[in-house]
């Protein structure tokens, strides 16, 4: 599950090494993809754990873990320069995942099952706290235009739905009413181990992966030892 730093220099990703091989994706690294230098490891510990965002300041890096009392997926996060442990961002009984900072970091988006099916939530970061509850009936893989003007997630019937955001007077956000934009074709909307999908920084294009209809899907055809005419 790869993640770009804000500048686009560096990637941060998962891997094994170091364990037995069979066990879980445990650890986190990063390789600065503009020099030939080796990776380096940024958070070793022995709790599985997924990247989800780096945070656009290039403060703070969130990703999900196991916790391994209740067996459920919680937020957690750490300062990039390794200057803090991790700490909780969002940790329950239940499945915490899809974490996404927003653009001033402020806040963290994330999906809960919390309600009995994955549901859209915002929560202020770092602090945690006025956690608001954004999908109202079903919702995952959150992404913010980047700025912060819009908040995207997919719905429980797999369309793609824009919450739009305002900054008050006081200071305070306002999130408004979820409007569908498209339908989509994801697979696997729930319990997919990242988002599927990116958008442009204006909110206007998205990138998706999805699956075709076998019926409507122009086929691929690969024909094998073939020979032109001329060597006939």
């Amino acid at each position: 599950m790869p993640t770009w730093s804000p500048d686009g220099r560096r990637l941060l990703f998962n891997s094994n090494r170091g364990t037995s091989g069979t066990g879980p994706l445990s650890n986190l690294y990063v390789k600065d993809v503009t020099s030939s230098t080796a990776e380096t490891p940024l958070l070793i510990s022995a709790d599985s754990k997924f990247a989800c965002d780096w945070s656009r300041d290039g403060r703070f890096v969130l990703y999900r873990s196991v916790d391994p009392t209740t067996g459920a997926y919680d937020l957690m996060a750490f300062a990039a320069d390794g200057g803090s442990a991790p700490f909780a961002v969002a940790r329950t009984q239940y499945d915490e995942r899809d974490g996404q900072f927003s653009p001033d970091g402020s806040t963290v988006a994330f999906h809960s099952d919390e309600s009995g099916r994955p549901e859209i939530y915002v929560q202020s970061f770092p602090e945690a706290g006025n956690k608001i509850r954004i999908s109202p009936a079903g919702g995952s893989q959150p992404r913010w235009r980047a700025d912060g003007g819009e908040l995207f997630y997919i719905a429980a019937d797999r369309k793609l739905t824009a919450v739009p955001v305002t900054r008050r007077a006081d200071g305070g956000v306002a999130y408004g009413t979820p409007a569908v934009l498209f339908d989509t074709r994801i697979v696997a909307v729930s319990g997919v181990q990242r988002q599927q999908y990116v958008v442009t920084s204006d909110g206007q294009r998205f990138l998706i992966n999805t699956t075709g209809d076998e019926s409507t899907t122009p086929a691929i055809t690969m024909v094998l030892n073939w020979r032109g005419s001329s060597q006939q």
